[in-house]
């Protein structure tokens, strides 16, 4: 199975246990991370030590990042796709999700209707693919959702062939597939902002309500900073692999000081001068992200011009440390081979 269908498997799994009714994950503690579901912690075997893996980090705490949406009012606002999503009436967030993968993949929430027994039993999943990180051969919205669709598994029957449409003043890839052996049904809608390949997936096993769920996507805002006709003052414009080549003209390494050889993806704002302001870190060790920040901090550029003035530049790095020496890997998918 691809890491595109493992992915989407167990976001099938993760969108539709709660939703039905049958036995939900556990719930997870605030400051642990480990299921509680209302009992005393397991208590660790004499000796055990607990390891924080590799977790998503920023430069400050004001800039937005795409897992930093939240819902208040029953409206889930997203800050760094600049949208926000009226919820049906009576809806709820199930889940934030979890922090992204080194391959640039979030779940960003999962909504369901807060009384399934009294509403439609429906979820939907919001998820962003960074296209800077993705290992899967696809460039854009378009190219993911010929893939997801060239990739269900047998036990999947196409609905609706990909197709183009506008949502909320938007352009949207839209196709949708069901499984006889379960009568679930799924609309997948996917759009692109910022490099990101943003999917609202809805499913239920009653297609007549799976429509009446598209339909509220009517009601989604995007500000101006988030269509394509934006100025460039409005966010920064998004460059795969501009941290490449001629385009930096000062670098310095990172110093590791432990041995560790997970990929460690970012994304960095280029400033007009050509320093970097800010850095996001998908996935790293803390001492991982403060050796590139260190580095970074050194690093200098060619300004990005747009029509002739500078602007800043939004652009993705992929640091792989191998035994014995340390690369800096533009290439997302020979980072992770």
């Amino acid at each position: 199975m691809t890491a595109f269908l493992r992915l989407l498997a167990g976001l099938v799994i993760y969108a539709s246990l709660p939703a039905w009714g049958q036995t939900a994950v556990a719930p997870l503690s605030q400051s642990t991370g480990f299921s509680t579901n209302g009992q005393p912690p397991t208590r660790l075997p004499e000796g055990a030590i607990l390891v924080k893996g590799p977790w998503s980090s920023a430069s400050d705490s004001e800039t937005p990042v795409p897992e930093g949406g939240s819902l208040a009012n029953g409206v889930y606002t997203n800050r760094y796709f600049a949208l926000s999503f009226p919820l049906p009436a009576d809806w709820r967030q199930k889940s934030a999700g979890p922090p992204p993968s080194d391959s640039g993949s979030y779940v960003l929430t999962l909504l369901r209707p807060a009384d399934i027994s009294k509403g439609a039993r429906a979820s939907i999943l919001v998820t962003a693919q960074d296209m800077f990180f993705t290992p899967l051969p696809v460039a854009n919205a378009l190219d993911l959702i010929n893939y997801s669709k060239s990739h269900l598994q047998a036990d999947y029957k196409l609905e609706l062939e990909p197709t183009q449409t506008k949502i909320a003043g938007r352009s949207f890839t839209s196709f949708a597939y069901w499984s006889p052996s379960t009568e679930l049904h799924w609309r997948v809608l996917a759009t692109e902002i910022r490099c990101h390949t943003l999917e609202f997936l809805f499913m239920s096993r009653d297609p007549k309500t799976l429509d009446s769920l598209v339909q509220e996507m009517n009601k989604l805002i995007f500000p101006a900073a988030a269509s394509p006709a934006a100025g460039a003052e409005a966010v920064p414009v998004c460059v795969k692999n501009y941290a490449t080549g001629e385009n930096v003209t000062e670098r310095v390494d990172p110093s590791f000081t432990e041995h560790k050889y997970n990929p460690v993806p970012l994304r960095i704002i280029i400033d007009k001068q050509g320093k970097v302001r800010y850095i996001h870190f998908l996935s790293a060790f803390p001492d991982q992200a403060n050796a590139i920040t260190d580095a970074l901090a050194h690093w200098k550029f060619r300004p990005y011009l747009r029509d002739g003035k500078p602007v800043e530049v939004e652009t993705g790095i992929m640091f792989a440390r191998a035994p014995h020496h340390i690369t800096m890997l533009s290439d997302s998918a020979s980072a992770l081979h």
